[in-house]
């Protein structure tokens, strides 16, 4: 525990713009929103809200900003409730405003940090609901570096059908798409899938991105302990929301900050979380992205060296069977983070948000119950090791990232069919053109070329609905959805736009996957190879105007998180 500070420090930045008679007209702008003579005495602390009704992930952000708002003034502060963006990749999927998703995470960034530093904020609470919104917050908050917490807005229940025992997801949906199309399923089946999948708020109910970077933040430590592990609409998640207010307040007295938190080995405690929990691929680029902000040397390297050690053991959706909410139920992720520092596997000396180090907030954590069986023994893991595995290889020099569960193997060797957009390919899985033993590969995805890396759940979801989930691959310089599963490979860099081998993949190539040796290989001669990227030629980019084409012009490989800010010179 830190020592505490006097009341002076407690606003280091809101006293320069409130304090002294020369800053009357500043005062004179917050008296019309709520501010008493005395609240200008006080931390001011911001509460970055990602409300909108352009999703159910945040659709019910609003009241919960109120209540880390009480927490705050409360606790002796003086809060601002304040916006910023969020879009949905469920709506924007398999389309043309998919590209902006990617491109959310650095604007969320930005603008948190463009509020919080404009009206001299002492610290600041962050909710999020979705995919972009949350390692968009923790950008910014290692950015600033102040006083913070991040909550997470909770995962939603699951839908369902009369009569019908299934727990619905919005990836039931996009499977439904797959069924349909094989006629699997009739009109009024996919009718119903469609209406009763998403029964309120909260974000997508499985071990999807939005679930796993609220595992992640929570093992960087930080939020609050169990802030991942809770239903969207629940007394908890409301008590979650006032404590975070309050300990804003605690972490200016003690002085923390988020960069004594946001260390090497709290990157390798989410690292180790996600893995355990079988998280999405995009906790790779996530994690990059925010330890780039932390200035903490990360690279793709440090998920091998972490994952030869840590073993998959939540049996959670996609290529599970259980959802977070049943999680929640018997505890959510404490007791297997209590588990994973009992093997040695998690850095106990870590420090959190709440002053007390990693082991402390762990001490006292029950076990899970003994008739539970959605987290696995560790001596009867789903994977021993990790499911995240990093391949390299002449077709992805600079690394790719895999999501191998083990249940679709570990080995695939086919024949390559081409799209070189996402919408061409769903188009040839649903009508049959893409064939058992087909690796289908999609490209100019990727950060550049797409631009913005659109992830790829609309077609992963019809090779599942159509019945071929181990019988082709899918490789791209773009990304997938928390939701994907199947023998899928993204994020190959250096992306086609580039120039990458990626971009001389020719239908019919022979290539081989091979998880075990961690190499994905375009078995061509080189010569050959050689050939193809001599006679290559860029092609112009696709928007030359507008935030994506900024967004191009700045944004940097996958294999170092796709972030914007990279050696900027000023």
């Amino acid at each position: 525990m830190k020592k505490s500070k006097s009341s002076d420090s407690l606003r280091p930045f809101s006293s320069v713009v409130f304090d002294g008679y020369e800053r009357a007209a500043a005062r004179s702008m917050l008296y019309p929103v709520g501010f008493k003579p005395e609240d200008f005495q006080k931390p001011l602390i911001g509460v970055a809200s990602t409300w909108g009704n352009v999703t159910p992930c945040n659709m019910h952000i609003d009241k919960l900003a109120l209540e880390a708002e009480q927490g705050a003034n409360e606790a002796g502060g003086k809060a601002i409730v304040f916006n910023t963006i969020t879009v949905s990749d469920g709506i924007s999927m398999g389309s043309e405003g998919m590209k902006y998703s990617l491109v959310s995470r650095e604007v969320i960034a930005d603008s948190i940090e463009t509020v919080v530093g404009c009206a001299g904020m002492d610290g600041f609470v962050a909710i999020g609901g979705c995919d972009k919104n949350m390692p968009g917050s923790l950008i910014a908050i290692a950015r600033l570096n102040r006083p913070a917490v991040f909550v997470y807005g909770g995962t939603i229940l699951p839908g369902c059908i009369t009569g019908d025992t299934r727990k619905l997801d919005i990836v039931s949906v996009f499977e439904a798409i797959g069924a349909y199309a094989n006629q699997k399923i009739s009109d009024a089946e996919l009718q119903a899938v469609e209406q009763c999948a998403i029964p309120g708020p909260g974000s997508c109910g499985g071990m999807y991105t939005a679930n796993t970077m609220a595992s992640a933040i929570e093992a960087l430590g930080m939020s609050l302990p169990n802030s991942s592990a809770q239903n969207a609409i629940s007394p908890a998640k409301m008590d979650d929301c006032r404590r975070a207010g309050a300990c804003v307040i605690e972490m200016l007295k003690q002085g923390i900050r988020p960069l004594d938190i946001l260390t090497k080995k709290a990157f390798e405690n989410a690292i180790a979380v996600v893995i355990a929990l079988g998280g999405s691929t995009n906790a790779v680029l996530h994690l990059l992205a925010i330890a780039h902000a932390a200035k903490v040397k990360l690279t793709i390297d440090d998920f091998t060296r972490v994952g030869k050690h840590v073993p998959v053991l939540a049996d959670l959706k996609p290529s599970g069977k259980h959802l977070m909410s049943e999680l929640v139920a018997i505890g959510g992720i404490r007791p297997l983070m209590k588990t994973l520092l009992d093997k040695g596997l998690l850095h106990g000396d870590a420090l959190t948000v709440t002053g007390h180090t990693m082991a402390q907030t762990l001490d006292g954590v029950k076990p899970y119950p003994a008739s539970q069986d959605i987290i696995q023994p560790f001596d009867k893991p789903i994977k021993k090791d990790s499911h995240l595995v990093i391949l390299r290889g002449n077709l992805a020099p600079e690394g790719a990232v895999a999501k191998i569960s083990g249940k679709e193997g570990t080995h695939f060797h086919g024949k390559a069919i081409v799209f070189e957009s996402e919408e061409k390919a769903l188009q040839a899985i649903l009508n049959g053109t893409v064939k058992k033993g087909h690796v289908i590969v999609i490209r100019s995805e990727g950060p550049k070329g797409g631009p913005g890396m659109r992830e790829m759940l609309s077609p992963t979801s019809a090779i599942m609905g159509k019945g071929l989930g181990k019988d082709v691959a899918l490789i791209t310089d773009g990304r997938f959805s928390g939701g994907s599963h199947g023998f899928v490979v993204g994020h190959i860099t250096p992306e086609a736009y580039v120039g990458g081998p990626i971009a001389l993949v020719k239908n019919g190539d022979p290539i081989t996957i091979d998880a075990g040796k961690r190499e994905i290989t375009l078995d061509i001669p080189s010569a050959e190879l050689k050939k193809r990227h001599k006679a290559w030629k860029k092609p112009a980019p696709r928007y030359t105007r507008g935030v994506l084409a900024k967004y191009a012009a700045h944004v940097t490989s996958a294999s170092l998180g796709a972030v914007t800010d990279m050696d900027l010179k000023v």
